[in-house]
């Protein structure tokens, strides 16, 4: 799970994958918790991915509720309706559990958009050691510049999308995501 790219959007799951977890997902309903420990294997680091970018430096956090995803995961398997890819429906499924935590966390600290330091604009570095520069700049903006930013740039959100998540309003989603931009540049350009 370590060495984690800000590179894209949700990848296009091909059929024969979504097929493969169609099947497990079916056994998994039908009690065989060993077909759940597969897609568990399958998918856990993605949805970890897509978590520890939206919580920031808090690896141990981050794995907490990637665990949290998988449990809900296992509760609401037999809701799962097929109309998407299972590994789309896990993602989001991880994303708003993240999300979750950002809001409850957000009403603790209140002060975290007094630190913004870091976004990167969808750039891909050119190597292993820019890459870790822009994933630390990331990981270190506060918590709602970054869900903007992760959400938007990485993970394919639409700000109104965003607005409705972070429960701000569009034009506020699109001015953390501006400000965290250039501050990530300004951090990447300090290094």
């Amino acid at each position: 799970m370590d060495g984690l790219a800000l590179t894209a959007d949700i990848p296009l799951v091909e059929s024969s994958e979504r097929d493969a977890d169609a099947a497990l997902v079916r056994r998994a309903v039908a009690g065989e918790v060993a077909a759940f420990e597969q897609l568990y294997r399958r998918h856990a680091g993605r949805v970890h991915g897509a978590i520890l970018r939206l919580v920031g430096r808090d690896r141990a956090r981050a794995e907490e509720l990637t665990q949290d995803a998988f449990v809900q995961a296992w509760r609401k398997l037999a809701s799962f309706r097929f109309e998407s890819a299972f590994a789309t429906w896990l993602h989001r499924l991880g994303v708003n559990i993240a999300l979750m935590d950002l809001r409850i966390r957000r009403d603790e600290d209140a002060t975290d958009d007094d630190v913004l330091h870091a976004a990167a604009g969808g750039e891909i570095p050119f190597c292993a050691a820019e890459r870790g520069d822009l994933e630390r700049a990331v990981a270190a903006l506060p918590t709602r510049a970054r869900a903007v930013l992760v959400l938007h740039d990485v993970e394919g959100y639409k700000h109104e999308e965003i607005s409705a998540e972070l429960g701000m309003a569009v034009g506020s989603s699109k001015a953390q995501l501006h400000r965290a931009r250039g501050l990530l540049r300004r951090a990447l350009a300090d290094r």
